[in-house]
Protein backbone atom coordinates (compact mmCIF):
# COMPACT_ATOMS: atom_id res chain seq x y z
CA UNK A 1 0.00 0.00 0.00
CA UNK A 2 2.63 2.62 0.73
CA UNK A 3 4.13 1.87 -2.52
CA UNK A 4 0.94 3.12 -4.45
CA UNK A 5 -0.15 5.64 -2.07
CA UNK A 6 3.95 6.74 -2.90
CA UNK A 7 3.09 6.53 -7.01
CA UNK A 8 0.34 7.98 -6.19
CA UNK A 9 1.65 10.69 -4.64
CA UNK A 10 4.30 11.19 -7.06
CA UNK A 11 2.25 11.58 -10.28
CA UNK A 12 -0.62 13.33 -8.55
CA UNK A 13 2.24 16.21 -7.94
CA UNK A 14 3.59 15.74 -11.52
CA UNK A 15 -0.12 16.11 -13.23
CA UNK A 16 -1.17 18.79 -11.34
CA UNK A 17 -2.26 22.07 -13.63
CA UNK A 18 -4.56 24.98 -12.54
CA UNK A 19 -5.12 25.51 -16.44
CA UNK A 20 -7.10 23.49 -18.72
CA UNK A 21 -5.42 20.13 -19.71
CA UNK A 22 -6.83 16.74 -21.58
CA UNK A 23 -6.52 13.45 -19.85
CA UNK A 24 -4.54 10.40 -21.54
CA UNK A 25 -5.48 7.91 -19.13
CA UNK A 26 -4.47 6.64 -15.89
CA UNK A 27 -0.85 5.34 -14.26
CA UNK A 28 0.14 1.34 -14.48
CA UNK A 29 1.61 0.69 -11.51
CA UNK A 30 3.17 -3.76 -11.19
CA UNK A 31 0.99 -3.63 -13.76
CA UNK A 32 -2.05 -2.99 -12.29
CA UNK A 33 -4.12 0.72 -13.47
CA UNK A 34 -4.42 2.91 -10.82
CA UNK A 35 -7.16 4.48 -11.19
CA UNK A 36 -7.10 7.83 -9.24
CA UNK A 37 -3.64 8.70 -10.85
CA UNK A 38 -4.57 10.10 -14.58
CA UNK A 39 -2.15 11.15 -16.73
CA UNK A 40 -2.84 14.43 -18.20
CA UNK A 41 -1.74 17.17 -20.83
CA UNK A 42 -1.34 20.75 -20.01
CA UNK A 43 -3.21 22.47 -23.08
CA UNK A 44 -0.73 25.51 -21.90
CA UNK A 45 2.33 23.72 -23.66
CA UNK A 46 0.56 21.72 -26.36
CA UNK A 47 2.37 24.24 -28.79
CA UNK A 48 5.90 23.16 -27.55
CA UNK A 49 5.48 19.80 -29.65
CA UNK A 50 5.85 16.11 -29.53
CA UNK A 51 6.69 12.19 -30.64
CA UNK A 52 4.24 9.47 -30.31
CA UNK A 53 6.40 6.69 -30.98
CA UNK A 54 6.03 2.19 -30.99
CA UNK A 55 6.44 -0.58 -33.16
CA UNK A 56 3.77 -1.32 -35.59
CA UNK A 57 0.40 -2.56 -34.28
CA UNK A 58 0.92 -0.82 -30.85
CA UNK A 59 -1.77 1.79 -30.92
CA UNK A 60 0.05 4.77 -31.86
CA UNK A 61 -2.42 5.76 -34.24
CA UNK A 62 -4.97 5.17 -31.80
CA UNK A 63 -3.24 7.28 -29.15
CA UNK A 64 -2.96 10.94 -32.01
CA UNK A 65 -6.46 9.82 -32.46
CA UNK A 66 -7.31 10.41 -29.09
CA UNK A 67 -5.19 13.64 -28.76
CA UNK A 68 -7.42 15.23 -31.80
CA UNK A 69 -10.42 14.81 -30.44
CA UNK A 70 -9.57 16.17 -26.97
CA UNK A 71 -8.32 19.06 -28.58
CA UNK A 72 -11.30 19.32 -30.65
CA UNK A 73 -13.43 19.25 -27.70
CA UNK A 74 -11.38 22.15 -26.21
CA UNK A 75 -11.65 24.01 -29.02
CA UNK A 76 -8.55 23.61 -30.56
CA UNK A 77 -8.37 22.98 -34.44
CA UNK A 78 -6.21 20.32 -35.76
CA UNK A 79 -3.99 18.96 -39.03
CA UNK A 80 -3.53 15.67 -39.37
CA UNK A 81 -1.41 13.83 -42.06
CA UNK A 82 -2.94 10.37 -42.34
CA UNK A 83 -0.59 8.49 -44.71
CA UNK A 84 -2.38 4.75 -43.60
CA UNK A 85 -6.25 5.83 -44.40
CA UNK A 86 -7.28 4.85 -40.86
CA UNK A 87 -8.35 8.52 -39.26
CA UNK A 88 -11.22 9.16 -41.31
CA UNK A 89 -13.91 7.67 -38.56
CA UNK A 90 -12.72 10.92 -36.43
CA UNK A 91 -16.15 11.96 -38.01
CA UNK A 92 -18.55 9.40 -36.32
CA UNK A 93 -19.13 8.21 -32.95
CA UNK A 94 -17.40 5.59 -31.66
CA UNK A 95 -19.37 2.67 -30.91
CA UNK A 96 -19.70 1.12 -27.12
CA UNK A 97 -18.83 -2.26 -26.60
CA UNK A 98 -17.19 -4.67 -23.83
CA UNK A 99 -13.70 -3.85 -24.10
CA UNK A 100 -14.35 0.03 -24.50
CA UNK A 101 -16.25 -0.64 -20.98
CA UNK A 102 -13.74 -2.83 -19.31
CA UNK A 103 -11.31 0.14 -20.43
CA UNK A 104 -13.15 2.71 -19.35
CA UNK A 105 -13.87 1.93 -16.04
CA UNK A 106 -10.20 1.09 -15.08
CA UNK A 107 -9.49 4.15 -16.36
CA UNK A 108 -12.31 6.12 -14.34
CA UNK A 109 -13.36 8.15 -17.58
CA UNK A 110 -16.98 7.65 -18.88
CA UNK A 111 -17.55 6.91 -22.56
CA UNK A 112 -19.33 8.60 -24.43
CA UNK A 113 -19.41 8.18 -28.61
CA UNK A 114 -18.86 11.24 -30.21
CA UNK A 115 -18.06 12.67 -33.51
CA UNK A 116 -16.51 15.78 -34.32
CA UNK A 117 -16.31 17.92 -37.31
CA UNK A 118 -13.98 16.95 -39.64
CA UNK A 119 -12.80 18.36 -43.58
CA UNK A 120 -11.31 15.45 -45.50
CA UNK A 121 -8.13 17.28 -47.81
CA UNK A 122 -6.09 15.67 -50.43
CA UNK A 123 -3.05 16.55 -52.81
CA UNK A 124 -3.36 14.34 -54.85
CA UNK A 125 -6.24 12.06 -56.38
CA UNK A 126 -8.07 11.20 -52.82
CA UNK A 127 -11.73 13.11 -52.17
CA UNK A 128 -11.54 15.67 -50.60
CA UNK A 129 -10.16 19.73 -50.67
CA UNK A 130 -7.50 19.79 -53.31
CA UNK A 131 -4.68 21.78 -51.35
CA UNK A 132 -1.70 23.52 -53.88
CA UNK A 133 0.52 26.03 -53.73
CA UNK A 134 2.10 28.29 -56.36
CA UNK A 135 5.56 28.09 -57.37
CA UNK A 136 5.89 31.68 -56.47
CA UNK A 137 4.95 31.45 -53.10
CA UNK A 138 7.71 28.39 -52.36
CA UNK A 139 10.23 30.97 -53.47
CA UNK A 140 13.99 30.29 -54.39
CA UNK A 141 15.49 28.94 -51.11
CA UNK A 142 12.41 26.19 -50.90
CA UNK A 143 11.78 25.56 -54.11
CA UNK A 144 16.03 24.91 -54.49
CA UNK A 145 16.17 22.86 -51.10
CA UNK A 146 13.36 20.87 -52.14
CA UNK A 147 15.21 20.10 -55.85
CA UNK A 148 18.19 19.98 -53.60
CA UNK A 149 20.25 21.63 -55.70
CA UNK A 150 23.92 22.43 -55.64
CA UNK A 151 25.23 26.36 -54.81
CA UNK A 152 25.22 26.99 -58.69
CA UNK A 153 22.09 25.51 -59.11
CA UNK A 154 20.68 27.41 -56.65
CA UNK A 155 22.20 30.71 -58.22
CA UNK A 156 20.54 29.96 -61.45
CA UNK A 157 16.74 29.02 -59.29
CA UNK A 158 17.71 32.83 -57.79
CA UNK A 159 17.93 34.12 -60.76
CA UNK A 160 14.43 33.12 -62.29
CA UNK A 161 12.81 34.11 -60.21
CA UNK A 162 14.63 37.48 -59.99
CA UNK A 163 13.85 37.56 -63.91
CA UNK A 164 10.19 36.67 -63.44
CA UNK A 165 9.49 39.28 -61.02
CA UNK A 166 11.07 41.85 -62.64
CA UNK A 167 9.32 41.44 -65.91
CA UNK A 168 5.85 40.49 -64.13
CA UNK A 169 5.99 36.79 -65.59
CA UNK A 170 3.94 34.23 -62.71
CA UNK A 171 5.15 31.38 -61.68
CA UNK A 172 2.36 29.17 -60.75
CA UNK A 173 2.72 25.38 -61.57
CA UNK A 174 6.21 23.46 -62.92
CA UNK A 175 5.31 24.15 -66.27
CA UNK A 176 5.85 27.79 -66.15
CA UNK A 177 9.06 27.24 -63.95
CA UNK A 178 10.57 24.51 -67.15
CA UNK A 179 8.98 27.02 -69.36
CA UNK A 180 11.42 29.80 -68.20
CA UNK A 181 14.49 27.80 -67.96
CA UNK A 182 14.18 26.89 -71.49
CA UNK A 183 13.60 30.56 -72.12
CA UNK A 184 16.90 31.19 -69.64
CA UNK A 185 19.26 28.99 -72.63
CA UNK A 186 17.46 29.13 -75.68
CA UNK A 187 15.34 32.63 -76.98
CA UNK A 188 16.20 34.56 -74.11
CA UNK A 189 20.12 34.02 -73.86
CA UNK A 190 21.49 37.12 -75.13
CA UNK A 191 19.14 38.72 -73.02
CA UNK A 192 20.33 37.06 -69.70
CA UNK A 193 23.84 37.02 -70.53
CA UNK A 194 23.64 40.84 -70.74
CA UNK A 195 21.67 41.43 -67.37
CA UNK A 196 22.74 38.44 -65.17
CA UNK A 197 25.35 36.89 -66.69
CA UNK A 198 26.14 33.44 -68.62
CA UNK A 199 24.25 30.36 -67.54
CA UNK A 200 25.10 26.82 -68.36
CA UNK A 201 22.96 24.82 -70.06
CA UNK A 202 24.54 21.77 -68.46
CA UNK A 203 23.37 23.56 -65.41
CA UNK A 204 19.45 24.46 -66.29
CA UNK A 205 19.16 20.61 -67.58
CA UNK A 206 20.37 19.40 -64.19
CA UNK A 207 17.42 21.67 -62.64
CA UNK A 208 15.07 19.98 -65.12
CA UNK A 209 15.77 16.21 -64.18
CA UNK A 210 15.14 17.30 -60.82
CA UNK A 211 12.02 19.01 -61.56
CA UNK A 212 11.12 15.81 -64.09
CA UNK A 213 11.74 13.78 -60.84
CA UNK A 214 9.27 15.87 -59.07
CA UNK A 215 6.55 15.65 -61.25
CA UNK A 216 7.39 11.69 -61.38
CA UNK A 217 6.02 11.58 -57.97
CA UNK A 218 2.87 13.35 -58.50
CA UNK A 219 3.66 17.33 -57.90
CA UNK A 220 2.33 18.64 -60.78
CA UNK A 221 -1.24 18.52 -59.22
CA UNK A 222 0.09 19.72 -55.78
CA UNK A 223 1.99 22.73 -57.70
CA UNK A 224 -0.90 25.47 -59.19
CA UNK A 225 -3.95 27.46 -58.29
CA UNK A 226 -6.31 28.07 -56.14
CA UNK A 227 -3.57 28.19 -53.28
CA UNK A 228 -4.58 27.06 -50.05
CA UNK A 229 -5.04 29.73 -47.21
CA UNK A 230 -4.05 28.56 -43.75
CA UNK A 231 -6.03 30.54 -41.71
CA UNK A 232 -8.91 27.73 -43.28
CA UNK A 233 -7.34 25.44 -41.40
CA UNK A 234 -8.05 27.43 -38.07
CA UNK A 235 -11.89 26.77 -37.62
CA UNK A 236 -14.31 26.02 -35.18
CA UNK A 237 -18.19 24.11 -35.22
CA UNK A 238 -20.25 24.51 -32.21
CA UNK A 239 -16.95 25.38 -30.20
CA UNK A 240 -15.11 22.36 -31.36
CA UNK A 241 -12.17 22.38 -33.10
CA UNK A 242 -12.53 21.24 -37.06
CA UNK A 243 -10.01 18.07 -37.56
CA UNK A 244 -8.40 18.93 -41.16
CA UNK A 245 -7.19 15.21 -42.25
CA UNK A 246 -5.48 15.19 -45.42
CA UNK A 247 -5.55 11.79 -46.97
CA UNK A 248 -2.11 10.97 -48.53
CA UNK A 249 -2.71 6.71 -48.83
CA UNK A 250 -1.73 7.25 -52.49
CA UNK A 251 1.19 8.88 -51.69
CA UNK A 252 3.28 6.33 -49.65
CA UNK A 253 5.79 5.38 -51.92
CA UNK A 254 6.34 9.22 -53.23
CA UNK A 255 8.42 10.47 -50.22
CA UNK A 256 9.75 14.14 -51.86
CA UNK A 257 6.18 14.55 -52.48
CA UNK A 258 5.19 14.42 -49.19
CA UNK A 259 8.25 16.46 -47.55
CA UNK A 260 7.43 19.12 -50.15
CA UNK A 261 4.06 19.67 -48.94
CA UNK A 262 4.81 19.17 -44.99
CA UNK A 263 7.68 21.88 -45.40
CA UNK A 264 5.48 24.24 -47.52
CA UNK A 265 2.57 24.01 -45.20
CA UNK A 266 4.78 25.05 -42.13
CA UNK A 267 6.45 27.29 -43.54
CA UNK A 268 3.33 29.09 -45.07
CA UNK A 269 2.13 28.31 -41.62
CA UNK A 270 5.07 30.33 -39.85
CA UNK A 271 5.17 33.17 -42.47
CA UNK A 272 1.11 33.87 -42.51
CA UNK A 273 0.32 33.59 -38.29
CA UNK A 274 0.59 36.18 -35.71
CA UNK A 275 3.29 36.11 -33.22
CA UNK A 276 1.14 34.81 -29.98
CA UNK A 277 3.38 33.99 -27.04
CA UNK A 278 2.23 31.64 -24.75
CA UNK A 279 -1.17 31.30 -24.21
CA UNK A 280 -3.96 29.33 -22.29
CA UNK A 281 -3.94 26.51 -25.53
CA UNK A 282 -2.53 26.80 -29.13
CA UNK A 283 -4.11 28.11 -31.94
CA UNK A 284 -3.19 24.73 -34.46
CA UNK A 285 -1.66 21.40 -33.82
CA UNK A 286 -0.12 19.77 -36.78
CA UNK A 287 0.27 15.65 -36.69
CA UNK A 288 2.66 14.18 -38.84
CA UNK A 289 1.84 10.26 -39.31
CA UNK A 290 4.37 7.88 -40.96
CA UNK A 291 7.11 10.88 -40.08
CA UNK A 292 9.91 8.59 -41.00
CA UNK A 293 9.06 9.30 -44.75
CA UNK A 294 9.66 12.99 -44.09
CA UNK A 295 13.78 12.01 -42.71
CA UNK A 296 14.96 9.12 -44.33
CA UNK A 297 15.33 10.71 -47.75
CA UNK A 298 15.46 14.49 -47.17
CA UNK A 299 19.06 16.42 -47.54
CA UNK A 300 20.82 18.18 -44.94
CA UNK A 301 19.63 21.69 -45.88
CA UNK A 302 16.09 19.93 -45.64
CA UNK A 303 16.26 18.69 -42.22
CA UNK A 304 17.47 22.26 -41.17
CA UNK A 305 14.65 24.02 -42.85
CA UNK A 306 12.89 21.79 -40.19
CA UNK A 307 14.59 21.72 -37.45
CA UNK A 308 14.82 26.14 -38.28
CA UNK A 309 10.78 25.95 -38.67
CA UNK A 310 9.62 23.73 -35.68
CA UNK A 311 12.30 25.91 -33.42
CA UNK A 312 10.05 29.03 -34.12
CA UNK A 313 6.53 27.90 -34.99
CA UNK A 314 5.91 27.53 -31.07
CA UNK A 315 5.37 31.42 -30.67
CA UNK A 316 2.66 31.49 -33.14
CA UNK A 317 0.97 29.38 -31.41
CA UNK A 318 1.20 26.22 -33.20
CA UNK A 319 2.38 22.47 -31.95
CA UNK A 320 4.17 19.92 -34.17
CA UNK A 321 3.82 16.19 -33.41
CA UNK A 322 5.77 13.66 -34.86
CA UNK A 323 4.10 9.51 -35.51
CA UNK A 324 6.77 7.07 -36.38
CA UNK A 325 8.13 3.89 -35.08
CA UNK A 326 11.33 4.82 -33.32
CA UNK A 327 12.71 8.43 -32.05
CA UNK A 328 15.50 7.39 -33.71
CA UNK A 329 13.33 8.19 -36.82
CA UNK A 330 13.47 11.73 -35.85
CA UNK A 331 16.62 14.01 -35.85
CA UNK A 332 17.96 14.30 -32.91
CA UNK A 333 18.57 17.98 -33.15
CA UNK A 334 14.84 17.73 -33.79
CA UNK A 335 14.13 15.35 -30.95
CA UNK A 336 15.57 17.95 -28.16
CA UNK A 337 12.40 20.45 -29.20
CA UNK A 338 9.94 17.68 -28.81
CA UNK A 339 8.33 18.69 -25.07
CA UNK A 340 5.55 15.39 -25.49
CA UNK A 341 6.71 12.08 -25.68
CA UNK A 342 4.26 9.14 -25.75
CA UNK A 343 6.26 5.66 -26.13
CA UNK A 344 4.10 2.55 -26.89
CA UNK A 345 5.72 -0.30 -26.92
CA UNK A 346 9.18 -1.90 -29.26
CA UNK A 347 10.01 -5.21 -30.44
CA UNK A 348 13.30 -6.53 -29.64
CA UNK A 349 13.90 -8.88 -32.10
CA UNK A 350 17.35 -8.60 -32.92
CA UNK A 351 20.35 -7.37 -30.77
CA UNK A 352 20.25 -4.05 -33.36
CA UNK A 353 16.70 -3.62 -31.73
CA UNK A 354 17.92 -4.24 -27.89
CA UNK A 355 20.33 -1.37 -28.75
CA UNK A 356 17.47 1.09 -29.95
CA UNK A 357 15.66 0.26 -26.68
CA UNK A 358 18.67 1.23 -24.72
CA UNK A 359 19.13 4.51 -26.53
CA UNK A 360 15.13 4.91 -26.16
CA UNK A 361 15.01 4.16 -22.54
CA UNK A 362 17.65 7.20 -22.18
CA UNK A 363 15.29 9.74 -23.88
CA UNK A 364 13.21 9.37 -21.24
CA UNK A 365 13.18 10.59 -17.20
CA UNK A 366 14.68 8.50 -14.98
CA UNK A 367 11.85 6.62 -12.64
CA UNK A 368 12.16 5.17 -9.31
CA UNK A 369 9.15 2.89 -10.34
CA UNK A 370 9.71 1.27 -13.37
CA UNK A 371 12.97 0.28 -15.29
CA UNK A 372 12.11 1.88 -18.57
CA UNK A 373 14.10 -0.47 -20.98
CA UNK A 374 12.02 -3.24 -19.28
CA UNK A 375 8.89 -1.64 -19.39
CA UNK A 376 9.37 -0.77 -23.57
CA UNK A 377 8.84 -4.12 -24.48
CA UNK A 378 6.53 -5.82 -22.26
CA UNK A 379 3.70 -2.97 -22.83
CA UNK A 380 0.43 -4.26 -24.29
CA UNK A 381 -1.87 -2.82 -26.80
CA UNK A 382 -3.09 0.85 -25.90
CA UNK A 383 -0.56 1.34 -22.92
CA UNK A 384 2.29 3.94 -23.11
CA UNK A 385 4.95 5.27 -21.50
CA UNK A 386 4.01 9.49 -21.34
CA UNK A 387 6.48 12.45 -20.26
CA UNK A 388 4.71 15.79 -20.93
CA UNK A 389 5.78 19.55 -19.83
CA UNK A 390 4.24 20.91 -17.08
CA UNK A 391 2.93 24.81 -17.26
CA UNK A 392 6.44 25.69 -16.04
CA UNK A 393 8.36 23.85 -18.96
CA UNK A 394 9.46 21.05 -16.46
CA UNK A 395 9.07 17.36 -17.92
CA UNK A 396 6.53 15.46 -15.96
CA UNK A 397 7.28 12.28 -14.19
CA UNK A 398 7.61 9.33 -16.36
CA UNK A 399 4.63 7.62 -16.39
CA UNK A 400 3.05 3.76 -17.62
CA UNK A 401 -0.34 4.67 -18.97
CA UNK A 402 -3.37 2.78 -19.96
CA UNK A 403 -4.60 4.87 -22.40
CA UNK A 404 -8.44 5.52 -22.95
CA UNK A 405 -9.97 4.12 -25.74
CA UNK A 406 -11.08 6.92 -28.56
CA UNK A 407 -14.96 8.71 -28.62
CA UNK A 408 -14.91 8.49 -32.20
CA UNK A 409 -15.12 5.82 -34.81
CA UNK A 410 -12.08 3.34 -34.31
CA UNK A 411 -12.37 2.47 -38.57
CA UNK A 412 -12.51 4.15 -41.39
CA UNK A 413 -15.32 6.03 -43.29
CA UNK A 414 -17.36 4.20 -45.82
CA UNK A 415 -17.41 5.31 -49.31
CA UNK A 416 -20.95 6.35 -48.95
CA UNK A 417 -19.78 8.62 -45.48
CA UNK A 418 -16.88 9.86 -47.60
CA UNK A 419 -19.24 11.53 -50.32
CA UNK A 420 -21.61 13.26 -47.98
CA UNK A 421 -18.75 14.50 -46.02
CA UNK A 422 -16.97 16.20 -48.68
CA UNK A 423 -20.60 17.21 -50.59
CA UNK A 424 -21.66 19.12 -47.26
CA UNK A 425 -17.60 21.17 -47.30
CA UNK A 426 -17.67 24.54 -48.06
CA UNK A 427 -14.13 24.09 -49.30
CA UNK A 428 -14.41 22.12 -51.44
CA UNK A 429 -16.62 24.69 -53.99
CA UNK A 430 -14.05 26.96 -53.01
CA UNK A 431 -10.47 25.27 -53.63
CA UNK A 432 -11.52 22.66 -56.12
CA UNK A 433 -12.08 24.70 -59.36
CA UNK A 434 -9.86 24.59 -62.49
CA UNK A 435 -7.71 27.74 -62.62
CA UNK A 436 -5.15 28.29 -66.12
CA UNK A 437 -4.83 31.79 -66.17
CA UNK A 438 -2.08 33.23 -68.08
CA UNK A 439 0.96 32.43 -66.28
CA UNK A 440 5.01 32.31 -67.37
CA UNK A 441 4.05 29.50 -69.90
CA UNK A 442 2.09 31.24 -71.45
CA UNK A 443 3.01 34.64 -71.83
CA UNK A 444 6.58 33.28 -72.82
CA UNK A 445 4.97 30.91 -75.04
CA UNK A 446 3.30 33.47 -76.69
CA UNK A 447 5.65 35.98 -77.43
CA UNK A 448 8.64 33.20 -79.21
CA UNK A 449 5.29 32.39 -81.22
CA UNK A 450 5.21 35.91 -82.17
CA UNK A 451 8.58 36.44 -82.66
CA UNK A 452 9.06 33.29 -84.53
CA UNK A 453 6.49 35.37 -86.83
CA UNK A 454 8.14 38.10 -86.89
CA UNK A 455 11.76 36.92 -88.26
CA UNK A 456 9.90 34.32 -91.15
CA UNK A 457 8.60 38.30 -92.29
CA UNK A 458 11.64 39.89 -92.15
CA UNK A 459 13.01 36.73 -93.87
CA UNK A 460 10.77 37.32 -96.36
CA UNK A 461 11.23 40.73 -97.31
CA UNK A 462 13.68 42.07 -100.32
CA UNK A 463 16.96 42.55 -98.19
CA UNK A 464 17.90 46.01 -97.72
CA UNK A 465 21.42 47.54 -99.39
CA UNK A 466 24.52 47.74 -96.85
CA UNK A 467 23.67 52.03 -96.49
CA UNK A 468 20.20 51.32 -95.66
CA UNK A 469 19.36 52.05 -91.97
CA UNK A 470 18.96 48.82 -90.42
CA UNK A 471 15.81 48.43 -88.29
CA UNK A 472 16.60 48.88 -84.56
CA UNK A 473 16.82 45.64 -82.56
CA UNK A 474 14.21 44.59 -79.67
CA UNK A 475 14.18 41.91 -77.03
CA UNK A 476 11.74 39.96 -76.39
CA UNK A 477 11.29 41.24 -72.96
CA UNK A 478 11.03 45.14 -74.53
CA UNK A 479 8.37 43.35 -77.37
CA UNK A 480 6.66 41.99 -74.14
CA UNK A 481 6.44 45.63 -72.04
CA UNK A 482 4.55 46.85 -75.34
CA UNK A 483 1.68 44.89 -74.54
CA UNK A 484 -0.46 47.05 -72.20
CA UNK A 485 -2.53 43.93 -71.15
CA UNK A 486 0.08 41.88 -70.20
CA UNK A 487 1.99 44.43 -68.45
CA UNK A 488 -1.16 45.18 -66.61
CA UNK A 489 -1.55 41.67 -65.76
CA UNK A 490 1.95 41.62 -64.37
CA UNK A 491 1.57 44.89 -62.13
CA UNK A 492 -1.60 43.72 -60.63
CA UNK A 493 -0.15 40.13 -59.47
CA UNK A 494 3.49 40.90 -58.97
CA UNK A 495 4.15 44.43 -57.60
CA UNK A 496 5.93 45.18 -54.82
CA UNK A 497 6.28 41.21 -53.98
CA UNK A 498 8.74 40.34 -51.04
CA UNK A 499 10.05 36.84 -49.77
CA UNK A 500 10.76 36.34 -45.67
CA UNK A 501 13.57 34.58 -44.20
CA UNK A 502 12.01 31.37 -44.84
CA UNK A 503 12.18 32.18 -48.39
CA UNK A 504 8.53 31.91 -49.36
CA UNK A 505 6.66 34.83 -50.47
CA UNK A 506 5.02 36.84 -47.06
CA UNK A 507 1.87 38.54 -46.13
CA UNK A 508 -1.61 38.34 -48.14
CA UNK A 509 -1.36 35.97 -51.12
CA UNK A 510 -2.42 37.81 -54.62
CA UNK A 511 -5.34 36.06 -56.82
Amino acid sequence: MDKIEDFKSHLEQGYNFKGQSIILGTGILDLEPIKEAQIKIPLKTMNRHGLIAGATGTGKTKTLQVIAEQLSLNGVPSVLMDLKGDLSGLAQAGTFNSQIEKRSQLIGIDYEGIGLPVELMSISDEKGVKLKATVSEFGPVLMSQILELNDTQRGVMALVFRYCDINHLPLLDLRDLKKVLQFVINEGKDEINKEFGAVSSATVNTIMRKILELEQQGAENFFGELSFEVNDFVRNVNGRGVVSIIRLTDIQNRPKLFSTFMLSLLSEIYETFPEQGDSEKPKLCLFIDEAHLVFSNASKDLIDKIEAIVKLIRSKGVGVYFCTQTPTDVPERILGQLGLKIQHALRAFTAKDRTAIRRTAENYPISDFYKTDEVLTSMGIGEALVTALNEKGVPTPLAHTLLRAPISRMDILTEQEIDQLVGRSHLVNKYNVTIDRQSAFHLLDKKISEAEKYTERENSKPQTSQRGRPKKETTLLEDLSKNTMMRQLGRTIFREVTRGIMGSITGKKRR
